[in-house]
């Protein structure tokens, strides 16, 4: 069922030669695969070496762009004699592509690109016609111009764009005769490298009408920059609350947006509090919203008053970089509610004085923002670019097509799929096209992004795009929302460097109703190394940001700052044109991640109860030796034993070069591909699974069940559930990883490891053992001052050693 089933003599996909010649027209030679040679692939028709910066991991497809830039010196309409309507129809073969029209214009600009796919063209002529937009009636024919494909120049980057040209219009019957009025055009042949490819209106899409357009092109996207907003409540001054001779009990409200937050409310009741709290948001820029400080009285559990408030731009505090503990804090002024002029009948008064708070408030730059997962983390960065240290390598991913995609709607009384894909690591998002109707798309779309950390993971999501502007969604249906077709997950520490993958990766979503394959995605993967040293380096780093460690934040509140994250990521990238949606992003970044599943919490049991099996199989192992079922065996135990006790000093050097040796002899069956969703590791088969249970997991939270009662004690016990299976998952991650060391799941590490095994092999083997002891005890012991704060480097190693959690759906 999955990607893993196919037999040995199953080879990764390879990336298929091209052919583009259509007649004589087309340029001549194909794209071959990875870093093809002089000669081969674009080579053959340019005449030149393939530049190292162009597609190498994705077959090169061919079209004919059209860009119509503006027109001049237009005729007017022969009826009205005022200005005509004007509007271009590009047509090649069956193809038409038009340009928005302009009423009244006679020297229009339009600066649009068309692109027709080669695999699709039927004609050795491109066909550019202006027309004047009629209201009533057939538009009219002004003049055409004509191009001859056999003529048209190719151009594939670097090389400087086409510069466009004017071009005197014919009449309608072609025979040379001029018309009145110019066209500005240009007309080339290139690859989906150009630079136009992303904003081009194309053949494949040409049913799209509207605003659906703009819904099927290619996009790259941005995640907002996130900051941390530390604000420390330190006191209050002059509170004065509305009912007259009563201490008020006072507590600070913050909001930041939809984000609230509250500090307790003072012990003692008093008109001048202190709290010195903590309140942390999560806040993005540009800074739009306000931090609102509201100061209440608790007068009952279900009554308070609002005392005063102060509304503050987020520009107003400056920027921490680093943990010094000094950041000034300031008086602010709080705005009176219900106050001298509340009560109907008296007469306004103004107070003798003022309330105000005392805040010391800054902007975290040296933490790194949570929006995803820790355990499928893409970005380790800090939020201050100053922080930033340089790249270690180049994550290139070329998303060459899918296969066997099962339809997700209906149209025109038959399945069909939509399909595009969306790729996450760090801050940058892609959307490639959407494919039409069809269960086979081709993309061939290569992205190319910086790693600073190769302990990180991408994300790659193929969606049914359900925004295409046909009607879809009309007669007051709910919003469309694009459907799930299924995610995959490689983490960048199992990939060798400067090796191409080309895999496919099944894609796996569960459902109400069960576990469902809905296809394979096709990948061609390259992770280049810049720097070897720096990457072995940053093994023994930790994995976040220094502050993580120096001032950590709790798990609930990590956990709720993580939630604000991906709510602001997801707000943002849902306002860009076009939007990257709701739906795709919060699926991409794994919000509902925290929920209980009662599958993947026995999921996560299975995983940490088989990482017992060999311990069970030892201690299996040592009942036969003792009960001597192979006498060979036991006498060589014994003689083993006996050298040990005599010489202790050996017991360590020969537990690390067994270790070594172990690892040495997996190397031969070390991963030669990287993982994929795995269903029977996520419990998620269906003989694994009972229905109940999805039905469960798929229930809303809070509970759709009937009864108040059980509705709370069903919540209470799913919350408690999924801290407990959080919990599991961990014990089986960190076993996991204990695993990997020898593995070779991800080569660096292991290959760090079994170094360090020979030399401390080496080293303990020279050493006496009393020395040894010495030096370890003292450390062990060592004094507080010369201990640090942040973690020891095997502790950096371990945790960025993977685990089977990548595989977990």
């Amino acid at each position: 069922m999955t990607g893993g089933h196919h037999d040995a003599h199953h080879e990764d996909f390879q990336l298929k030669d091209t052919n583009p010649l259509l007649g004589e027209q087309w340029p001549k030679g194909a794209a071959g695969p990875a870093r093809p040679a002089v000669g081969g692939g674009i080579a053959g028709w340019l005449g030149m070496e393939k530049p190292s910066s162009t597609y190498d991991l994705v077959e090169q497809m061919f079209f004919l762009y059209v860009r119509v830039v503006k027109a001049k010196d237009l005729p007017p309409n022969p009826i009205t004699g005022s200005p005509m309507d004007p509007y271009v129809e590009v047509k090649l073969g069956n193809y038409k592509g038009k340009t928005k029209h302009y009423d009244r214009r006679a020297n229009p600009e339009w600066d649009q690109v068309f692109a027709f796919s080669k695999s699709r063209v039927q004609s050795n002529v491109l066909e550019v016609y202006l027309k004047d937009k009629e209201m009533l009636g057939r538009d009219d024919y002004v003049g055409k111009v004509v191009f001859d494909l056999a003529e048209v120049p190719t151009r594939v980057p670097p090389d400087s764009p086409l510069a466009p040209q004017w071009y005197r219009l014919e009449d309608r019957r072609g025979e040379g005769w001029k018309v009145r009025g110019e066209l500005m055009l240009a007309v080339w042949i290139g690859t989906q490298a150009d630079e136009a490819f992303p904003e081009a209106w194309h053949s494949d899409a040409a049913t799209v009408r509207g605003e659906g357009v703009a819904s099927v092109r290619s996009k790259a996207y941005v995640s907002p920059k996130l900051w941390y907003l530390r604000v420390n409540v330190i006191e209050a001054q002059d509170v004065q609350p509305q009912a007259r001779g009563r201490a008020p009990e006072v507590f600070v409200k913050a909001q930041v947006g939809n984000q609230i937050l509250k500090t307790s409310v003072v012990a003692a009741p008093t008109l001048n509090p202190r709290w010195n709290e903590d309140l942390v948001f999560v806040v993005a820029e540009p800074f739009e919203e306000q931090l609102v400080l509201t100061v209440e009285d608790r007068v009952t559990p279900r009554k308070d008053d609002l005392l005063g408030r102060a509304a503050l731009p987020l520009t107003l505090f400056e920027k921490r970089l680093d943990h010094r503990p000094f950041v000034q804090s300031r008086w602010f002024d709080l705005e009176k509610f219900g106050i001298g002029g509340a009560i109907e009948g008296e007469t306004r008064r103004e107070l003798r004085f003022a309330s105000r708070v005392h805040v010391r408030a800054c902007l975290e730059g040296a933490y790194h923002v949570m929006d995803e997962s820790t355990m499928y983390i893409s970005d380790t960065r800090p939020t201050a670019r100053q922080l930033w240290k340089p790249p270690v390598g180049v994550l290139e991913v070329g998303i060459l097509g899918a296969a066997g995609l099962q339809p997700m709607k209906n149209r025109d009384g038959r399945g069909t799929t939509d399909a595009y894909c969306v790729a996450k690591y760090g801050q940058k998002w892609v959307r490639t096209r959407t494919m039409l109707g069809t269960f086979s798309p081709t993309w061939n779309e290569q992205y190319t992004w910086e790693v600073f950390d190769p302990c990180t993971v991408i994300t790659i999501g193929v969606f049914d795009n359900n925004h295409l502007g046909n009607g879809n969604n009309g007669g007051g249906a709910p919003p469309a929302r694009d459907a799930r077709v299924g995610k995959i997950r490689i983490r960048l520490s199992t990939l060798e460097t400067d090796r191409v993958y080309t895999h496919a990766y099944p894609l796996i979503v569960l459902q109400p109703s069960g576990v469902k394959k809905m296809g394979e995605l096709r990948l061609a993967v390259r992770f280049t190394c810049l720097s070897l040293m720096n990457m072995v380096h940053l093994y023994t780093q930790p994995l976040l940001p220094r502050m993580h460690y120096l001032h950590p934040f709790t798990v609930t509140q990590l956990d709720a700052l993580r939630y604000q994250a991906m709510g602001i990521v997801a707000a943002r990238l849902g306002r860009a044109e076009p939007p990257l949606r709701r739906e795709v992003v919060e699926y991409m970044l794994d919000v509902d991640s925290h929920m209980f599943s009662l599958r993947r919490s026995k999921a996560n049991f299975k995983r940490m109860t088989s990482l017992f099996s060999g311990a069970v199989a030892v201690a299996r192992w040592m009942e036969g030796i003792c009960k001597w079922k192979n006498p060979v065996t036991t006498i060589l135990v014994h003689v083993l034993f006996l050298i040990l006790v005599c010489y202790p000093e050996l017991i360590l050097p020969t537990v690390f070069l067994y270790l070594f040796v172990i690892g040495v002899w997996n190397y031969r069956r070390r991963p030669r591909k990287p993982a994929h969703m795995d269903t029977a590791l996520s419990h998620a088969e269906p003989e694994l699974v009972h229905p109940d249970e999805l039905d469960e997991e798929f229930d809303t939270f809070p509970t759709s069940k009937p009864g108040e009662v059980v509705r709370m004690r069903y919540d209470r016990l799913r919350s408690v559930a999924g801290r407990i299976q959080t919990v599991v998952g961990d014990m089986a991650t960190q076993g996991e990883r204990l695993q990997s060391l020898l593995s070779w799941r991800d080569p660096r590490a292991t290959c760090l490891f079994v170094i360090f095994c020979l030399i401390a092999a080496v080293v303990l083997y020279v050493t006496p053992f009393r020395v040894v002891a010495l030096v370890a005890g003292l450390y062990l012991l060592r004094h507080p001052r010369f201990r640090s704060r942040l973690p020891a480097v095997p502790s950096n190693f371990f945790r960025r050693l993977p685990s089977r959690a990548d595989s977990m759906l």
